[in-house]
């Protein structure tokens, strides 16, 4: 018995070990990709030389843009008054004894700006301030 191939039947191929190789080849890059966290505020950081503080305590960090606009721990504060600073930074205060206090001011921001900043924790009571900057290059 001789077995004949029909000739005018189109050969088969079969996609599928295909398509698991391309799903595989998926979550290997998806599951090796490494993500980095951007702030959605820019600011350019003045530089500075000098040691990173180790301690872990609670921080509030009020960040300024070169408009002069405020963010307490990367919210926005809604306008450019002492008041309502102030409001937003005791809110975050009240459930924390004695926290950190960094303001981080873009190099262009108003020197107002950084002063009312600086005036709104003083009346609250936030005596711990940090200035953040940039660690420049040791020659």
């Amino acid at each position: 018995m001789i077995l004949r191939h029909d000739r005018n039947k189109d050969p088969d191929l079969n996609l599928t070990p295909l398509i698991d190789v391309v799903f595989l080849l998926l979550i290997f890059f998806m599951v090796s990709t490494t993500f980095e966290k951007e702030s959605e505020i820019t600011i350019e950081l003045p530089e500075a030389a000098g040691e990173k503080s180790d301690e872990e305590r609670f921080t509030i960090e009020i960040t300024i843009d070169a408009e002069g606009h405020y963010f307490v721990n990367q919210q926005r504060i809604r306008d450019k008054e002492l008041t309502t600073l102030k409001k937003a930074l005791r809110d975050l205060r009240a459930d924390h004894q004695d926290p950190r206090l960094i303001i981080s001011a873009d190099k262009n921001t108003p020197h107002q700006a950084v002063v009312r900043a600086m005036d709104a924790a003083r009346q609250i009571g936030l005596v711990n301030l940090t200035f953040a900057t940039k660690q420049t290059d040791k020659k």
